[in-house]
């Protein structure tokens, strides 16, 4: 029997990623995702990753859901990259699924 690859790359995204507590993202499927702000020399990334959290375990302090640089929400547009509340664009650089857990790296756009 073929083993199934360790690491496949997704075309399907969330819809809508919405900020549900410090670090934490949920989408449309009440999944969670944990994100890590990248910098890099002039480029701002953002590694998102989905691990399952109990929404009720996830502290909703007002203060530290709105203290981050970060977007309380991200949606897809119909051209493949997200967008976010201040219509800035962020590309997907890749959105990948690796040993059962996904992973997604968001750019954000230069011209944003």
């Amino acid at each position: 029997m073929a083993e199934l690859p360790a690491k496949v790359h997704l075309t399907s995204h969330p819809f809508r990623l919405k900020i549900r507590g410090p670090l934490v993202y949920e989408d449309e499927n009440h999944r969670t995702w944990v994100h890590l702000v990248i910098k890099t020399i002039g480029v701002l990334q953002v590694r998102l990753r989905q691990e399952n959290i109990a929404i009720e375990n996830i502290g909703l302090n007002p203060i530290t859901l709105t203290s981050s640089s970060m977007p309380w929400m991200w949606t897809l547009h119909p051209v493949g990259q997200y967008v976010d509340p201040m219509y800035r664009f962020w590309r997907i650089l890749h959105h990948v699924k690796e040993n059962g857990v996904e992973e997604m790296i968001l750019e954000l756009m230069k011209d944003a």
